[in-house]
């Protein structure tokens, strides 16, 4: 008995020692995702805690500028993005690297980004602007400089002549801390915005009709990587292929990010809440 019970400890040894050397062998992965856009953030985490606990790789999460994030992903720098918003918002970054890069999948379908108004405001329509122009004292509140939507609102006020508006660049906490004053004090407010997000559980909100197409159409976020994570990390890469929500779904981790929960406890409770959908997403 004794010999069968060290045969059976040493076999387990063996195994355990066997599984460390699998996940030493396994690579790190660098998984970019969009600097203070709170869905790539929730999205990101979720994914790269399963990477992690479920699969046994070491991920080390990287927040970037989104042309930073695709030049990462394209060069290899990056494994992968889960924050990719295409065709419009991020169509131009996809069109210089298209060769560079792969698309896995779709991880949020019906995505859409514009202008957003609460719903107390009387403005209906992007065209509205320019008439309602002293409410909204002349100005959009942006977010950072340089991002998609900041562009396609420069070409809006282009295209809807809004002489009497100015685009005024911040972040993305800073334009949700502006919404968050303006409703409390029930005061008209246009911010550049995108959904998924949190702020459309916590207000009522809508975005301003946009008969041009300024803004595109409904969008997607996919799942971009670097060809090269195939061949090196294949149950990474089908995981990341598979990943996809919606947006209450999404929506619960974003909140419990903005109530104070740090984001990898936030995908960890999500997770933990959610064991039928993530063993979904690793068959």
């Amino acid at each position: 008995m004794r010999v069968i019970k060290h045969l059976c400890l040493g076999a387990a040894a063996l195994a355990i020692g066997m599984g460390s050397a699998l996940a030493a062998d396994k690579p790190t992965l660098k998984i970019g995702y969009v600097n203070g856009w709170d869905d790539s953030v929730a999205v990101t985490h979720v994914a790269g805690e399963i990477l992690q606990s479920k699969l046994g790789y070491t991920v080390e999460l990287k927040p970037v500028e989104p042309a930073i994030m695709w030049q990462g992903v394209a060069r290899g720098d990056l494994d992968a993005t889960l924050s990719a918003w295409l065709p419009a918002t991020h169509g131009e970054y996809f069109e210089k690297l298209k060769d560079k890069v792969e698309i896995l999948g779709t991880n949020y379908s019906g995505a859409k980004i514009g202008l957003i108004v609460p719903d107390y405001v009387e403005a209906k329509t992007i065209d509205d602007l320019e008439k309602y122009a002293k409410d909204f004292d002349g100005k959009i509140t942006g977010i950072d400089a340089g991002a998609g939507v900041m562009r396609r609102t420069e070409d809006a006020i282009k295209e809807y002549n809004l002489a009497s508006i100015k685009l005024m660049p911040s972040s993305g906490p800073a334009m949700a801390t502006a919404l968050t004053r303006a409703e409390k004090a029930q005061k008209p407010i246009v911010v550049t915005g995108w959904i998924p997000h949190w702020m459309f559980a916590k207000w009522k909100l809508r975005f301003l009709e946009d008969p041009k197409k300024v803004f595109g159409d409904d969008e997607r976020v996919d799942t971009v990587a670097n060809p090269e994570l195939k061949g090196k990390a294949a149950d990474a890469a089908a995981f990341l292929s598979k990943i996809s929500w919606s947006g209450e779904e999404v929506g619960a981790v974003m909140l419990a990010i903005r109530e104070g929960a740090k984001p990898d406890q936030a995908a960890k409770d999500w997770i933990a809440a959610n064991p039928e959908r993530v063993e979904s997403w690793l068959k």
